[in-house]
């Protein structure tokens, strides 16, 4: 989930307010167009905006009345552990109020919005307010084990609790909570009971394997060696590694298995280790480069003052170590494994953008793309880094995302409609199985995570605009000569057309390219009736939306853009006038279906009778 709350500015009474805000925060100011002067993006509709911010995981203050944002989240609550915080913040500063993800943030938001602004935290979880600390919410540096919500409970009912250990964010519980003296910190309930175990995140598991180790493997090793060492598993801060295992399967399980971050260190990051390594190898290092992987990792990862805490355990394909650090730690030297997400955004209305994509989008360091298509996602794409490539640039905007990725980076590959279809994701995977003297991409970007998100295509869109063209076969032909032959091109059409297939054409024309159009409407003309419905849809799901219907023999070249889908139907299409307006459908046979059905059951009752 994004950390950075935005702060959400509706008026001009509320923009200086706003702008301070979001200096405490760390924030963003997105503001209502027309409304707002000073803001790092705008908006036009309010209520599509929130819900697009809280579908995306961001943490959302906004400077307006509560029930505005309820109204405008309502319909996408699902799961509190999952969703991100929202705060209201009254305009005249005196009141911030954590309406959503108390213990995910909004209190922790409300509080330094008291602290920054005069204003009243009006924190309502009773945890909170009866204990003072929310417990299934420790400080960076901690892990909790247990469910809180029975120990709360318990708490306020008033039942007998004790404190084992010291813990200086616990400190504020009530003095009716016993302390006594032993290890890991606990919160116990006396005479039985749920309770909760707090650990600090004071060590690092480094690992490293042969290729291709199976996962439970590598795991089985981990699991004998904490439990030998008597470490908990809930201690631990993050997996680390050599980063030429930042795609081993058996490493990326572990460290999902284990809810950890995986860390990720270059050979010479590792060498720079080897005085403190207990077990340095010659072997190793003129393998790779590098004295040892596991110990060296799990120290670089722990930091300067950390000793290792079990020295390294092999098996017959991986090893591991442990470090530990002297206090717990909140962040993990190392970087990240880098994450390369293909998005495809529809036709551009944010509306019709999967929640996933919206989450990754607004998660990604930087986003790459043509550059209207980042200008798509508006507010979403306000302060990020962003890589605009022109049209043309297919090859060099996916290289380029591919080896930011393989440098850690979190980067959005930004494409209209569904990035499977006709899009950039079929070229990402391309440059990832070419060799390298073929114009592949370098083995950091091999490494790199890839995620593919789909999002609705213009034959989706267009379909639905038209009423259901595509109800039965149909199938999509680029009339695009750049990348595909004309031969075979013309060959595709020859086969939908005696297919009967409804036809959709993505690049039906460009500027220079005017016949082929032309030709596909002959070819099917062969085959079809002058009569069948053609769907001309341009700028679907934004402004300047235009739907044209025509007959397959009136379809003129002269009509269609660059930015237009264009829908054929097949023998079987109709298009009748209903209810608006006319609506383009493609019937599958229920109505034979049922007919002979119907016909059936006659036969059957003068039987019976």
């Amino acid at each position: 989930m994004a950390v950075t709350p935005v702060v959400v500015a509706l008026g001009a009474s509320g923009e200086e307010l706003a702008h301070r805000a979001a200096g405490l925060l760390g924030a963003q100011v997105h503001g209502r167009a027309g409304r707002v002067a000073r803001a790092d993006a705008w908006f036009d509709d309010t209520m599509a905006h929130l819900r697009d911010l809280f579908a995306a995981g961001v943490p959302v203050v906004g400077l307006c009345a509560a029930g505005i944002l309820i109204r405008a989240v309502a319909p996408l609550l699902s799961d509190k552990r999952a969703e991100p915080p929202v705060v209201a913040l009254a305009e005249d500063g005196s009141a911030a109020v954590p309406l959503l993800g108390g213990h995910r943030g909004a209190n922790g938001i409300a509080r330094r919005l008291s602290d920054g602004l005069g204003a009243a935290a009006a924190i309502t979880t009773a945890g909170d307010l009866a204990l003072g600390v929310a417990l299934d919410a420790p400080p960076p540096g901690w892990s909790v084990v247990g469910e809180a919500g029975p120990v709360m409970a318990g708490l306020l009912s008033g039942g007998s609790y004790l404190l084992r250990g010291r813990a200086d964010w616990l400190d504020p519980l009530p003095a009716r909570i016993r302390r006594v003296e032993g290890a890991p910190v606990a919160l116990l309930r006396e005479g039985g009971g749920p309770g909760l175990t707090f650990h600090p995140r004071t060590h690092v598991l480094g690992v490293g394997c042969a290729r291709d180790t199976p996962p439970a493997d590598l795991a089985a090793l981990v699991r004998e060696t904490l439990s030998e060492a008597g470490i908990d598993p809930a201690a631990l801060a993050a997996v680390a590694t050599v980063d030429i295992k930042a795609d081993e399967p058996a490493v990326i399980a572990l460290a999902r298995d284990l809810g950890l971050p995986l860390r990720l260190f270059t050979p010479a990051e590792l060498e720079a280790e080897a005085p403190r390594l207990a077990t340095p190898s010659d072997v190793v290092f003129a393998e790779i480069g590098c004295h040892g992987v596991s110990e060296g990792a799990a120290l670089a990862s722990a930091g300067a003052e950390a000793v290792l805490a079990v020295t390294k355990r092999k098996s017959a394909n991986a090893t591991c170590a442990v470090a530990r650090a002297p206090a717990p730690i909140a962040a993990p030297g190392g970087r990240r494994r880098g994450r390369l997400s293909v998005v495809g955004i529809g036709p551009g209305q944010a509306s019709w953008r999967a929640p996933e994509a919206s989450r990754l989008l607004a998660e990604a360091e930087e986003l790459v793309g043509y550059g209207l298509y980042i200008d798509l996602l508006g507010p979403l794409a306000a302060g990020k880094a962003r890589a605009d490539f022109p049209l043309g640039g297919e090859e060099a905007r996916c290289r380029y995302a591919l080896e930011r990725a393989g440098e850690g980076v979190d980067v959005a590959l930004v494409c209209s409609g569904d990035a499977g279809i006709y899009a950039m994701g079929a070229l990402v995977f391309e440059l990832l199985d070419r060799a390298p003297d073929q114009g592949g991409v370098s083995d950091a970007a091999r490494r790199a995570e890839v995620v593919c998100v789909p999002g609705i295509s213009a034959l989706q869109a267009a379909a639905a605009r038209a009423g259901a063209p595509l109800g039965h076969d149909f199938c999509t032909i680029s009339l695009s000569d750049l990348l595909t032959p004309r031969d075979d091109i013309l060959r595709r059409l020859h086969a939908a057309a005696e297919g009967d297939f409804v036809v959709a054409f993505y690049n039906p024309v460009s500027k220079t390219r005017r016949t082929l159009l032309a030709e596909a409407r002959d070819i099917l003309l062969a085959h079809r009736p002058a009569d069948t419905p053609v769907l001309l849809a341009t700028n679907l799901g934004r402004e300047g939306e235009r739907l044209v219907h025509r007959r397959l023999d009136a379809l003129e070249v002269d009509e269609v853009d660059m930015l237009t889908v264009v829908l054929v139907g097949s023998s079987n299409s109709r298009l009748a006038r209903l209810g608006e307006g006319p609506r383009m459908y493609t019937p599958r046979g229920y109505a034979r279906r049922i007919d002979g059905d119907l016909s059936g059951a006659r036969t059957t009752g003068e039987a019976a009778r």
